[in-house]
């Protein structure tokens, strides 16, 4: 308490509580997904320390667990981090590429792709990337931001309004 009335402001800590075998055993499981409960931030205007998750969830399990570690194909990967997180959350217009979804898409060079953020060094783009597409438009080309900002909030089933 005495840290949050010195800075006047949020303090966050991280904890190192599992083994490094413990992520491998898990993603091998078939009904385990892959999300992140971290933040987006623009690395250009971040000044304070974050959690390495921020930048690199989805890179580094493609990179380490699936191209490097071989603990499960691409393709599995690519449905637990999409279709299969969607359809757990029931959120129906989302998660894989046909008519009538939205069209969010990440093209990455599956040989590159991989993190790069470190706890020291939090605020580092992953490598690998070539496109990100949110709704249908181009946000980020050649590992640059385009301006554009199409996102809209998703919300599941569970959404009251309050």
């Amino acid at each position: 308490m005495d840290l949050v009335l010195t800075e006047h402001r949020r303090v966050e800590t991280i904890y190192f509580l599992m083994s490094e075998d413990n992520p491998a055993l898990q993603l091998k499981l078939p009904w385990i997904k892959i999300g992140t409960d971290s933040v987006g931030l623009n690395p250009e205007g971040a000044k304070d320390l974050t959690h390495p998750r921020s930048y690199g969830t989805f890179p580094r399990i493609l990179g380490e667990f699936v191209r490097e570690k071989k603990v499960m194909p691409l393709e599995e990967a690519v449905r637990k981090m999409t279709s299969a997180t969607a359809r757990r959350l029931s959120i129906t217009d989302r998660g894989l590429l046909q008519a009538g979804m939205f069209a969010d898409v990440v093209i990455f060079d599956a040989d590159t792709i991989g993190d790069n953020a470190t706890y020291e060094k939090p605020h580092q783009l992953p490598t690998g990337i070539k496109y990100v597409i949110v709704n249908g438009t181009t946000v980020m080309k050649d590992g640059v931001h385009t301006g554009a900002k199409p996102g809209k909030v998703v919300r599941g089933p569970g959404w009251t309004g309050k």
